[in-house]
């Protein structure tokens, strides 16, 4: 469904995606099946959105951002692709970002150009995120810390010296920054 009110200029729109009043999406942006683009956003050229995507109202998809599957965007989420902006001073290309899967980022958090946010990972309301967030990281804060590890549903993972479990009954252990089954 695409709002008599939104401006669609993609035809790379998977079935059942449900795109809201007020939504701009040019030409190039491909969006995935069964995601849901609220109203009043934007969507550049150069944006690839998965499957079962949802994004909330007052969010800016510039070029350079790709969001895999079952990623949830919040409202009023900032993210840039440019380091070092000048008026009318455009780069040979953008930065990067990527959202992996099963990723969600909360309400007004900013995601700066070029980081990689991990699977399962989740952004909390507000947050600066400056670099990589590893998978299963909570991230709070500005800049944004790692404030705990989650399990799939979101729900923090219990740290019994050594190990953190998952309520799969799985044991996880930091090494170097990141998650790691054993």
């Amino acid at each position: 469904m695409i709002h008599a009110l939104a401006d669609v200029q993609s035809q790379n729109i998977g079935d059942n995606t449900n795109i809201w009043q007020f939504v701009v999406v040019l030409a190039q942006a491909r969006i995935g099946s069964n995601c849901n683009i609220n109203c009043h956003v934007f969507i550049e050229n150069d944006v690839k959105i998965g499957d079962y995507v949802t994004v909330k109202s007052g969010v800016y998809l510039w070029d350079g951002i790709e969001i895999e599957n079952n990623v949830f965007i919040g409202p009023n989420v900032t993210f840039t692709n440019d380091k070092t902006p000048r008026s009318k001073q455009y780069p040979k290309s953008f930065l990067n970002t990527r959202i992996k899967r099963h990723a969600s980022i909360g309400a007004a958090s900013i995601i700066l150009g070029g980081v990689v946010v991990g699977e399962y990972a989740m952004i909390g309301a507000g947050a600066l995120v400056t670099s990589d967030v590893p998978d299963r990281a909570l991230m709070k804060g500005s800049p944004a810390k790692i404030a705990g590890w989650l399990n799939d549903d979101g729900s923090k993972m219990e740290y019994i010296a050594p190990y953190y479990h998952d309520n799969k009954g799985g044991k996880w252990q930091v090494m170097n920054n990141k998650l790691i089954k054993v």
